[in-house]
Protein backbone atom coordinates (compact mmCIF):
# COMPACT_ATOMS: atom_id res chain seq x y z
CA UNK A 1 0.00 0.00 0.00
CA UNK A 2 1.30 3.55 -0.63
CA UNK A 3 1.23 6.59 1.99
CA UNK A 4 -2.44 6.66 3.28
CA UNK A 5 -3.09 9.27 5.94
CA UNK A 6 -4.89 7.92 9.36
CA UNK A 7 -8.20 9.74 7.79
CA UNK A 8 -7.63 7.79 4.98
CA UNK A 9 -7.26 4.62 6.44
CA UNK A 10 -10.00 4.81 9.04
CA UNK A 11 -12.34 5.18 5.37
CA UNK A 12 -11.10 3.16 3.58
CA UNK A 13 -11.77 -0.06 6.63
CA UNK A 14 -14.79 1.49 7.14
CA UNK A 15 -16.00 0.75 3.43
CA UNK A 16 -15.02 -2.40 3.29
CA UNK A 17 -16.64 -3.37 6.58
CA UNK A 18 -19.58 -1.24 5.20
CA UNK A 19 -19.79 -3.72 2.08
CA UNK A 20 -21.13 -6.83 2.61
CA UNK A 21 -21.42 -10.29 0.67
CA UNK A 22 -25.08 -11.06 2.79
CA UNK A 23 -26.33 -8.13 1.25
CA UNK A 24 -25.83 -8.67 -2.53
CA UNK A 25 -27.32 -12.46 -1.91
CA UNK A 26 -30.31 -10.87 -0.67
CA UNK A 27 -30.37 -8.59 -3.35
CA UNK A 28 -29.56 -11.14 -6.13
CA UNK A 29 -32.66 -13.51 -4.89
CA UNK A 30 -35.04 -10.59 -6.24
CA UNK A 31 -35.86 -11.24 -9.78
CA UNK A 32 -35.58 -7.58 -10.81
CA UNK A 33 -35.82 -8.05 -14.65
CA UNK A 34 -35.82 -5.32 -16.78
CA UNK A 35 -39.64 -5.75 -17.49
CA UNK A 36 -40.71 -7.21 -14.04
CA UNK A 37 -42.22 -3.76 -12.72
CA UNK A 38 -43.40 -5.95 -9.71
CA UNK A 39 -39.66 -7.07 -8.79
CA UNK A 40 -38.40 -3.69 -9.57
CA UNK A 41 -40.93 -2.16 -6.81
CA UNK A 42 -39.58 -4.86 -4.71
CA UNK A 43 -36.04 -3.78 -5.32
CA UNK A 44 -36.79 -0.36 -5.43
CA UNK A 45 -38.07 -0.80 -1.55
CA UNK A 46 -35.13 -2.61 -0.19
CA UNK A 47 -32.66 0.00 -1.67
CA UNK A 48 -34.34 2.52 -0.67
CA UNK A 49 -34.01 0.96 2.97
CA UNK A 50 -30.20 1.00 2.10
CA UNK A 51 -30.06 4.25 1.06
CA UNK A 52 -31.67 5.59 3.89
CA UNK A 53 -28.80 5.49 6.06
CA UNK A 54 -27.31 8.53 4.00
CA UNK A 55 -28.28 12.11 4.61
CA UNK A 56 -30.37 13.94 1.71
CA UNK A 57 -33.51 14.00 0.19
CA UNK A 58 -34.50 10.45 -1.41
CA UNK A 59 -37.05 10.27 -4.24
CA UNK A 60 -38.84 7.55 -6.26
CA UNK A 61 -39.02 9.30 -9.72
CA UNK A 62 -41.55 7.86 -12.25
CA UNK A 63 -40.48 6.48 -15.31
CA UNK A 64 -40.17 8.54 -18.73
CA UNK A 65 -42.39 7.83 -21.60
CA UNK A 66 -41.52 5.18 -24.08
CA UNK A 67 -42.19 3.33 -27.01
CA UNK A 68 -41.09 0.44 -28.72
CA UNK A 69 -42.24 -1.01 -32.22
CA UNK A 70 -43.50 -4.45 -32.47
CA UNK A 71 -43.29 -7.16 -34.79
CA UNK A 72 -46.55 -5.59 -36.76
CA UNK A 73 -45.31 -2.42 -37.07
CA UNK A 74 -47.28 -0.20 -34.23
CA UNK A 75 -45.58 2.16 -31.69
CA UNK A 76 -47.17 1.03 -28.13
CA UNK A 77 -46.07 2.90 -24.45
CA UNK A 78 -43.49 0.75 -22.74
CA UNK A 79 -43.86 0.54 -19.01
CA UNK A 80 -41.22 0.96 -16.69
CA UNK A 81 -40.51 0.88 -13.23
CA UNK A 82 -39.21 3.85 -10.69
CA UNK A 83 -35.97 5.20 -10.25
CA UNK A 84 -34.69 6.27 -7.11
CA UNK A 85 -32.60 9.74 -6.86
CA UNK A 86 -31.03 10.59 -4.21
CA UNK A 87 -29.76 14.85 -3.40
CA UNK A 88 -27.08 15.22 -0.51
CA UNK A 89 -26.12 18.59 0.29
CA UNK A 90 -27.16 20.28 -2.67
CA UNK A 91 -25.76 23.75 -2.11
CA UNK A 92 -22.13 22.10 -1.27
CA UNK A 93 -19.58 23.71 -3.50
CA UNK A 94 -18.04 20.66 -5.23
CA UNK A 95 -20.69 18.40 -6.02
CA UNK A 96 -20.52 14.83 -7.52
CA UNK A 97 -22.77 12.20 -9.47
CA UNK A 98 -22.66 8.40 -8.65
CA UNK A 99 -25.24 6.16 -10.80
CA UNK A 100 -26.22 2.69 -10.72
CA UNK A 101 -28.87 -0.01 -11.86
CA UNK A 102 -31.61 -2.10 -10.50
CA UNK A 103 -32.47 -3.84 -12.80
CA UNK A 104 -31.08 -7.07 -14.26
CA UNK A 105 -31.35 -9.15 -18.28
CA UNK A 106 -32.86 -12.09 -16.58
CA UNK A 107 -36.61 -11.73 -16.67
CA UNK A 108 -39.25 -13.50 -13.97
CA UNK A 109 -39.68 -16.34 -15.82
CA UNK A 110 -35.95 -16.64 -16.79
CA UNK A 111 -34.18 -20.55 -15.57
CA UNK A 112 -31.27 -18.12 -13.90
CA UNK A 113 -33.04 -17.57 -10.31
CA UNK A 114 -30.79 -18.61 -7.40
CA UNK A 115 -27.50 -17.35 -5.50
CA UNK A 116 -24.68 -20.71 -5.14
CA UNK A 117 -21.01 -20.74 -4.14
CA UNK A 118 -18.43 -22.15 -6.30
CA UNK A 119 -16.19 -24.24 -5.50
CA UNK A 120 -13.38 -21.69 -6.37
CA UNK A 121 -14.71 -19.30 -4.09
CA UNK A 122 -16.67 -17.61 -6.34
CA UNK A 123 -20.47 -16.70 -6.02
CA UNK A 124 -22.64 -17.35 -9.08
CA UNK A 125 -26.40 -15.62 -9.42
CA UNK A 126 -28.34 -12.91 -11.22
CA UNK A 127 -27.02 -9.62 -11.06
CA UNK A 128 -24.43 -10.40 -8.91
CA UNK A 129 -22.00 -8.77 -10.51
CA UNK A 130 -23.97 -6.41 -13.00
CA UNK A 131 -24.91 -4.62 -11.03
CA UNK A 132 -26.15 -5.72 -7.70
CA UNK A 133 -22.43 -5.93 -5.99
CA UNK A 134 -21.65 -2.29 -7.46
CA UNK A 135 -24.68 -0.95 -6.16
CA UNK A 136 -23.51 -2.52 -2.41
CA UNK A 137 -19.74 -1.13 -3.23
CA UNK A 138 -21.19 2.38 -3.92
CA UNK A 139 -23.54 2.40 -0.60
CA UNK A 140 -20.50 0.96 1.78
CA UNK A 141 -18.14 3.90 -0.23
CA UNK A 142 -20.90 6.68 0.46
CA UNK A 143 -21.73 5.63 4.33
CA UNK A 144 -17.90 5.83 4.91
CA UNK A 145 -17.17 8.94 3.12
CA UNK A 146 -19.75 10.77 5.14
CA UNK A 147 -17.86 10.30 7.80
CA UNK A 148 -14.09 11.88 6.31
CA UNK A 149 -13.99 15.67 6.89
CA UNK A 150 -14.47 16.42 3.95
CA UNK A 151 -17.76 15.05 3.71
CA UNK A 152 -19.15 18.40 4.70
CA UNK A 153 -17.71 20.68 1.36
CA UNK A 154 -19.23 18.31 -0.66
CA UNK A 155 -22.44 17.27 -2.58
CA UNK A 156 -23.72 14.07 -4.63
CA UNK A 157 -26.60 12.80 -6.70
CA UNK A 158 -26.97 9.22 -6.69
CA UNK A 159 -29.11 7.59 -9.44
CA UNK A 160 -30.08 4.28 -9.35
CA UNK A 161 -32.14 3.93 -12.31
CA UNK A 162 -34.25 0.55 -13.79
CA UNK A 163 -33.96 0.63 -16.90
CA UNK A 164 -30.41 0.54 -17.72
CA UNK A 165 -30.54 -3.10 -19.29
CA UNK A 166 -32.97 -1.89 -21.99
CA UNK A 167 -31.03 1.40 -22.66
CA UNK A 168 -32.18 3.79 -20.17
CA UNK A 169 -34.81 5.47 -22.43
CA UNK A 170 -36.95 6.27 -19.61
CA UNK A 171 -33.82 7.30 -17.01
CA UNK A 172 -31.88 9.31 -19.59
CA UNK A 173 -33.89 12.98 -18.79
CA UNK A 174 -33.24 12.07 -15.31
CA UNK A 175 -29.57 11.08 -15.58
CA UNK A 176 -28.98 14.25 -17.45
CA UNK A 177 -30.46 16.67 -15.05
CA UNK A 178 -28.28 14.84 -12.21
CA UNK A 179 -25.34 15.34 -14.07
CA UNK A 180 -25.38 18.88 -14.16
CA UNK A 181 -22.73 20.90 -12.68
CA UNK A 182 -20.76 18.19 -11.21
CA UNK A 183 -17.66 17.46 -11.56
CA UNK A 184 -17.01 13.97 -11.65
CA UNK A 185 -19.00 11.14 -12.02
CA UNK A 186 -18.73 7.23 -10.65
CA UNK A 187 -20.99 4.68 -12.57
CA UNK A 188 -20.90 0.82 -10.93
CA UNK A 189 -20.80 -1.36 -13.81
CA UNK A 190 -18.52 -4.31 -12.92
CA UNK A 191 -14.84 -4.25 -14.16
CA UNK A 192 -14.06 -4.68 -17.77
CA UNK A 193 -12.30 -7.55 -16.86
CA UNK A 194 -12.01 -10.15 -13.64
CA UNK A 195 -8.73 -8.61 -12.55
CA UNK A 196 -9.96 -5.44 -12.04
CA UNK A 197 -9.33 -3.57 -15.14
CA UNK A 198 -11.48 -0.62 -15.90
CA UNK A 199 -13.42 0.54 -19.23
CA UNK A 200 -12.09 3.37 -21.08
CA UNK A 201 -13.57 4.61 -24.17
CA UNK A 202 -16.79 3.39 -25.39
CA UNK A 203 -18.40 3.71 -28.46
CA UNK A 204 -21.81 5.48 -28.59
CA UNK A 205 -25.23 3.00 -29.48
CA UNK A 206 -28.44 3.50 -31.90
CA UNK A 207 -31.18 0.68 -32.11
CA UNK A 208 -33.52 1.26 -34.93
CA UNK A 209 -36.33 -0.03 -36.18
CA UNK A 210 -37.83 -0.14 -39.33
CA UNK A 211 -41.49 -0.43 -40.48
CA UNK A 212 -41.44 -1.37 -44.31
CA UNK A 213 -45.22 -1.51 -45.88
CA UNK A 214 -45.62 -1.99 -49.25
CA UNK A 215 -48.49 -3.77 -51.34
CA UNK A 216 -50.06 -7.17 -51.01
CA UNK A 217 -50.88 -8.93 -54.25
CA UNK A 218 -51.41 -12.16 -55.48
CA UNK A 219 -47.82 -14.35 -56.37
CA UNK A 220 -48.97 -15.68 -59.28
CA UNK A 221 -51.99 -13.60 -60.77
CA UNK A 222 -50.71 -10.28 -60.60
CA UNK A 223 -47.62 -9.86 -58.73
CA UNK A 224 -46.26 -6.90 -60.72
CA UNK A 225 -48.68 -4.66 -58.99
CA UNK A 226 -47.45 -5.74 -55.55
CA UNK A 227 -44.49 -3.74 -54.06
CA UNK A 228 -42.40 -6.62 -51.85
CA UNK A 229 -41.48 -5.24 -48.26
CA UNK A 230 -39.27 -8.00 -47.50
CA UNK A 231 -37.03 -7.35 -50.83
CA UNK A 232 -37.01 -3.68 -49.48
CA UNK A 233 -35.78 -5.00 -46.07
CA UNK A 234 -33.48 -6.92 -47.59
CA UNK A 235 -31.95 -3.75 -49.71
CA UNK A 236 -32.31 -1.74 -46.79
CA UNK A 237 -30.38 -4.21 -44.35
CA UNK A 238 -27.52 -4.47 -47.18
CA UNK A 239 -27.50 -0.89 -47.58
CA UNK A 240 -27.07 -0.12 -44.03
CA UNK A 241 -24.65 -3.14 -43.51
CA UNK A 242 -22.54 -1.28 -46.46
CA UNK A 243 -22.07 1.61 -43.55
CA UNK A 244 -19.73 -0.19 -41.51
CA UNK A 245 -16.45 0.67 -41.48
CA UNK A 246 -13.37 1.62 -38.96
CA UNK A 247 -14.84 3.27 -36.35
CA UNK A 248 -18.72 2.53 -36.85
CA UNK A 249 -20.09 -1.13 -36.66
CA UNK A 250 -23.22 -1.78 -38.14
CA UNK A 251 -25.44 -5.17 -36.93
CA UNK A 252 -28.73 -5.85 -38.56
CA UNK A 253 -30.14 -8.08 -36.25
CA UNK A 254 -33.68 -9.41 -37.38
CA UNK A 255 -36.06 -8.92 -40.20
CA UNK A 256 -40.20 -10.00 -39.05
CA UNK A 257 -43.03 -9.98 -41.23
CA UNK A 258 -43.90 -11.67 -44.53
CA UNK A 259 -47.03 -13.38 -45.82
CA UNK A 260 -48.12 -17.03 -47.38
CA UNK A 261 -46.26 -17.58 -50.01
CA UNK A 262 -48.80 -17.17 -52.52
CA UNK A 263 -49.28 -13.37 -51.29
CA UNK A 264 -46.84 -10.28 -51.97
CA UNK A 265 -45.77 -9.38 -48.59
CA UNK A 266 -46.48 -5.75 -47.88
CA UNK A 267 -45.13 -5.34 -44.20
CA UNK A 268 -41.55 -5.83 -42.65
CA UNK A 269 -39.60 -4.82 -40.17
CA UNK A 270 -36.27 -4.27 -40.22
CA UNK A 271 -33.79 -3.66 -36.85
CA UNK A 272 -30.60 -2.64 -36.86
CA UNK A 273 -28.01 -1.35 -34.31
CA UNK A 274 -25.03 0.97 -34.82
CA UNK A 275 -22.13 2.11 -32.89
CA UNK A 276 -19.82 5.08 -33.60
CA UNK A 277 -16.74 5.39 -31.70
CA UNK A 278 -16.86 9.33 -31.84
CA UNK A 279 -19.17 11.96 -32.31
CA UNK A 280 -18.82 12.90 -35.97
CA UNK A 281 -19.32 9.44 -36.92
CA UNK A 282 -22.72 9.68 -35.01
CA UNK A 283 -23.52 12.15 -37.20
CA UNK A 284 -22.64 10.95 -40.66
CA UNK A 285 -24.42 7.92 -39.30
CA UNK A 286 -27.47 9.71 -38.84
CA UNK A 287 -27.36 11.31 -42.25
CA UNK A 288 -27.00 8.27 -43.96
CA UNK A 289 -29.65 6.13 -42.50
CA UNK A 290 -31.90 8.97 -43.73
CA UNK A 291 -30.52 9.09 -47.40
CA UNK A 292 -30.51 5.47 -47.45
CA UNK A 293 -33.87 5.20 -46.44
CA UNK A 294 -35.50 7.84 -48.67
CA UNK A 295 -32.93 5.81 -51.47
CA UNK A 296 -34.65 2.64 -50.88
CA UNK A 297 -38.61 3.80 -50.18
CA UNK A 298 -38.10 5.87 -53.62
CA UNK A 299 -36.90 2.90 -55.40
CA UNK A 300 -38.74 0.05 -54.11
CA UNK A 301 -41.97 1.82 -54.13
CA UNK A 302 -42.49 1.44 -50.67
CA UNK A 303 -43.39 3.53 -47.27
CA UNK A 304 -40.89 3.35 -44.72
CA UNK A 305 -41.12 4.72 -40.98
CA UNK A 306 -38.16 4.75 -38.67
CA UNK A 307 -38.27 3.98 -35.33
CA UNK A 308 -35.29 4.84 -32.67
CA UNK A 309 -32.28 6.59 -32.53
CA UNK A 310 -28.74 6.80 -31.10
CA UNK A 311 -29.93 6.53 -27.79
CA UNK A 312 -26.24 6.01 -25.80
CA UNK A 313 -23.62 8.85 -27.36
CA UNK A 314 -19.97 7.65 -27.77
CA UNK A 315 -17.90 8.26 -25.20
CA UNK A 316 -14.10 9.55 -26.01
CA UNK A 317 -11.48 10.00 -23.29
CA UNK A 318 -11.54 13.48 -22.66
CA UNK A 319 -8.60 15.55 -20.98
CA UNK A 320 -10.98 15.81 -17.90
CA UNK A 321 -12.09 12.03 -18.27
CA UNK A 322 -8.56 11.11 -17.95
CA UNK A 323 -7.57 13.31 -15.08
CA UNK A 324 -10.33 11.47 -13.07
CA UNK A 325 -8.85 8.04 -14.58
CA UNK A 326 -5.59 9.12 -13.10
CA UNK A 327 -6.53 9.58 -9.97
CA UNK A 328 -8.13 6.31 -9.70
CA UNK A 329 -5.54 4.56 -10.75
CA UNK A 330 -3.45 6.59 -8.00
CA UNK A 331 -5.93 5.46 -5.36
CA UNK A 332 -5.48 1.81 -6.30
CA UNK A 333 -1.75 2.09 -6.16
CA UNK A 334 -2.33 3.49 -2.80
CA UNK A 335 -4.36 0.45 -2.06
CA UNK A 336 -2.16 -2.15 -3.58
CA UNK A 337 -4.31 -2.52 -6.61
CA UNK A 338 -2.94 -2.61 -9.33
CA UNK A 339 -5.76 -1.05 -12.17
CA UNK A 340 -5.09 -0.99 -15.86
CA UNK A 341 -7.75 1.03 -18.58
CA UNK A 342 -9.00 -0.70 -21.92
CA UNK A 343 -11.46 0.02 -24.03
CA UNK A 344 -14.58 -1.31 -24.50
CA UNK A 345 -17.06 -2.32 -27.36
CA UNK A 346 -20.44 -2.35 -24.71
CA UNK A 347 -22.22 0.82 -23.65
CA UNK A 348 -23.78 1.92 -20.22
CA UNK A 349 -25.28 4.65 -18.60
CA UNK A 350 -21.58 6.54 -18.28
CA UNK A 351 -22.57 7.74 -22.03
CA UNK A 352 -24.53 9.26 -21.46
CA UNK A 353 -23.52 10.86 -18.26
CA UNK A 354 -20.23 12.16 -20.42
CA UNK A 355 -22.60 13.58 -22.81
CA UNK A 356 -23.01 16.07 -20.20
CA UNK A 357 -19.63 17.06 -20.26
CA UNK A 358 -19.07 15.39 -16.87
CA UNK A 359 -15.71 12.88 -16.67
CA UNK A 360 -16.65 9.36 -15.53
CA UNK A 361 -15.11 6.47 -14.91
CA UNK A 362 -17.78 4.03 -15.34
CA UNK A 363 -16.44 0.61 -14.39
CA UNK A 364 -16.35 1.29 -10.07
CA UNK A 365 -18.27 -2.26 -9.76
CA UNK A 366 -16.91 -5.14 -8.35
CA UNK A 367 -14.59 -7.76 -9.94
CA UNK A 368 -16.32 -10.48 -11.82
CA UNK A 369 -17.54 -12.03 -14.77
CA UNK A 370 -19.69 -14.14 -17.55
CA UNK A 371 -22.14 -11.04 -16.91
CA UNK A 372 -25.84 -11.70 -19.42
CA UNK A 373 -25.45 -15.24 -18.85
CA UNK A 374 -26.31 -18.23 -16.52
CA UNK A 375 -22.71 -18.60 -15.28
CA UNK A 376 -22.54 -14.82 -14.16
CA UNK A 377 -20.28 -14.76 -10.88
CA UNK A 378 -18.57 -12.45 -8.49
CA UNK A 379 -15.17 -12.41 -6.84
CA UNK A 380 -16.60 -11.73 -2.96
CA UNK A 381 -13.11 -10.49 -1.77
CA UNK A 382 -13.31 -7.68 -4.62
CA UNK A 383 -16.52 -5.94 -2.77
CA UNK A 384 -13.95 -4.83 0.37
CA UNK A 385 -11.41 -3.76 -2.09
CA UNK A 386 -13.79 -1.81 -4.83
CA UNK A 387 -15.45 -0.32 -1.61
CA UNK A 388 -12.35 1.32 -0.37
CA UNK A 389 -11.30 2.39 -3.81
CA UNK A 390 -14.46 4.37 -4.30
CA UNK A 391 -14.39 5.93 -0.65
CA UNK A 392 -10.94 7.19 -1.20
CA UNK A 393 -11.91 8.40 -5.23
CA UNK A 394 -14.61 10.40 -2.96
CA UNK A 395 -12.39 11.67 -0.40
CA UNK A 396 -9.42 13.05 -3.05
CA UNK A 397 -12.29 14.45 -5.06
CA UNK A 398 -13.89 16.28 -2.20
CA UNK A 399 -10.50 17.46 -1.12
CA UNK A 400 -9.85 18.77 -4.43
CA UNK A 401 -6.58 16.21 -5.86
CA UNK A 402 -8.37 15.56 -9.31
Amino acid sequence: MGELSSVERSLIERAAEYCRLEDVRAWAAINSGSTNLAGLAAMAEVLAAALAELPGRLALVEPGPVTAMDKAGRELAVAHGRHLHLVVRPDAPRQLLLTGHMDTVYAADHPFQSVRDLPDGRVNGPGVADMKGGIAVMIAALRAFEQHPAAAGTGYEVVINSDEEVGSASSAPLLARAARGKIAALTYEPSALPDGTLAGARPGSGNFSFRITGRAAHAGRNPEDGRNAITAAAELALALEALRRPGLSVNVARIEGGSPNNVVPDLAILRVNCRPRTPELQAEAAVAIDRLVAEVAAAREVAIHAHGGFGRPPKPITPEAERLFGLVEACGRDLGQVIGRKDSGGVCDGNNIAACGVPVVDTMGVRGGAIHSEEEYLIPESLGERAALSALVLARLAEARA
